[in-house]
């Protein structure tokens, strides 16, 4: 029996890079470049697409409920894709109707506003403004344009449910595919444990980021509904709606759902109105939407309030009103594939907001097997 060398390996030589760590840094800007270019050429397919994709993330829990109880898996999915269709139709079958009512009040409102330039101009010329600079800086409103402001503001919000049959039959194949992506994430798991790491982190994160943003746009819609309702605005379960809508669209998105009820105020009661909308808007939204929300969103998901700033004006540039809506599980998608996926890089968590105590646990040295990690964030 030979005895055991004593001899130490040598040390391994340094990597040596087969081309020039600047060029690989000018490869990575350019495809990532060429890759927001296409994104932004299809975003129309793109946003129905990760729509669906979020959705499904968000009723997935109603199947592994329905197989814990022991029901077929077809039933489970079906019962998932009932509750996502129901959401879907409801919020935008609410949105359409009150969308009919506004268009059919607007023309009303063309007369007022003519009487409210005229007597702005009345106001400017008590000033001393002369009728001259009165007209120049007046010529250029068109009160028809200046009434469809508040057409343009609810249609883009319709906007987001106009491909909703697509993205009805999106849900439908997902669901079917959701029955075995148990199975399907547990192989992937054994063969590629990081990336199934990766996958279920941001399974879990949107699911969080969903739950608490349902749950302050709730509240948020209740509150304003309530005082618009109290103050007199035409149709405030319009407003309500948008106002939960717009919860979704991070730091901003109070800003967006006040400027139509702001204007449709001014337009039935005047200046004061309009005045008190906003106050009130902006003590209810900037409390709740501003201060406290973000604190629970940054703790579900890990991302700096810079970071979810920046990923709305993203994402709202290559996709459009979808991608304001789904800035943060857009950003959280990225992260997974370009830092979670590989242990080396999720330090780079910490910098984009994760907990400064939260060490970034490698599926290699993890207790849990990184398998059963991802059953429960689908569970």
């Amino acid at each position: 029996m030979s005895e055991p060398s004593t001899d130490t390996a040598a040390p391994a030589p340094p990597v040596e890079w087969s081309i020039p760590r600047g060029l690989i840094v000018l490869l990575s800007l350019a495809a990532g470049v060429i890759t927001i270019g296409g994104l932004k050429a299809f975003s129309g397919i793109v946003g129905p697409v990760f729509l669906a994709l979020m959705l499904t993330i968000a009723v997935q829990p109603i199947q592994g409920w329905a197989r814990r109880k022991g029901w077929p898996a077809w039933l489970g999915m079906a019962a998932a894709l009932v509750a996502v269709i129901a959401i879907l139709f409801g919020i935008g079958g609410a949105l359409a109707l009150s969308a009919v009512q506004l268009a059919s009040l607007l023309p009303e409102y063309a007369d007022k506003l003519n009487g409210l330039l005229d007597h702005g101009r009345d106001w400017l010329a008590s000033l001393g403004v002369s009728s001259d600079q009165i007209h120049k800086a007046l010529s250029g409103i068109d009160t028809g344009k200046a009434v469809s402001v508040i057409e343009e503001l609810v249609g883009g919000v319709l906007g987001v449910f106009s491909n909703l049959f697509f993205v009805v039959a999106l849900l439908l194949f997902m669901a079917v595919d959701g029955m075995t992506m148990e199975r399907r994430l547990s192989i992937v798991a054994r063969e590629r444990p990081a990336i199934a790491q990766a996958l279920g982190s941001f399974v879990a994160g949107t699911r969080k980021y969903l739950i608490v943003s349902t749950v302050f746009g709730a509240i948020v819609a209740v509150i304003d509904g309530g005082a618009l309702w109290l103050m007199g605005v035409p149709l405030p379960i319009l407003w309500a709606l948008l106002s939960f809508i717009t919860n979704y669209i991070p730091n901003i998105g109070f800003v967006i759902g006040v400027i139509p009820p702001a204007l449709l105020a001014l337009l039935d009661s005047g200046p004061v109105l309009m005045v008190w909308v906003i106050v009130v808007y902006s003590v209810i939204n900037f409390v709740i939407q501003s201060i406290i929300q973000p604190k629970f969103v940054g703790d579900a998901v890990g991302l700096s309030v810079t970071i979810t700033f920046l990923s709305l004006v993203f994402w709202a540039w290559v996709i459009g009103a979808l991608g304001a809506l789904l800035a943060i599980p857009l950003t959280l998608l990225v992260k997974a594939l370009l830092f979670d996926i590989d242990p080396t890089t999720r330090w780079a968590d910490v910098l984009i907001g994760a907990p400064m105590d939260q060490k970034p646990a490698s599926p290699e040295k993890s207790g849990k097997p990184v398998a059963a990690e991802v059953a429960v964030d689908k569970e």
